[in-house]
């Protein structure tokens, strides 16, 4: 994958392989120490479970790990969780 600069992300829709929508991405997180990157934080807008895919904070917005991430373009295009 290229190289994206961060600034390029916010706001981009977010949906799974098979079509889903996930909703808007509203930030990434990282580890610290490590500085790797490790949630995309979602904004569902309301939407259903989203099975294993992604964890529900209390502000409706979904933490999808990054490693899930499957291509980045025009959206983020994230792997189903199995």
């Amino acid at each position: 994958m290229s190289d994206i600069l961060a600034r390029n992300l916010d706001g981009k829709p977010v949906v799974g392989i098979d079509g889903t929508d996930f909703g808007t991405l509203y930030t990434i997180t990282m580890d610290l120490e490590s500085g790797a990157l490790r949630d995309l934080v979602v904004d569902a807008r309301g939407r259903a479970s989203t099975g294993d895919t992604a964890r529900a904070d209390g502000d409706d917005r979904l933490q999808i790990p990054v490693s899930r991430v499957e291509t980045v373009n025009d959206r983020i295009v994230i792997q189903s969780g199995e």
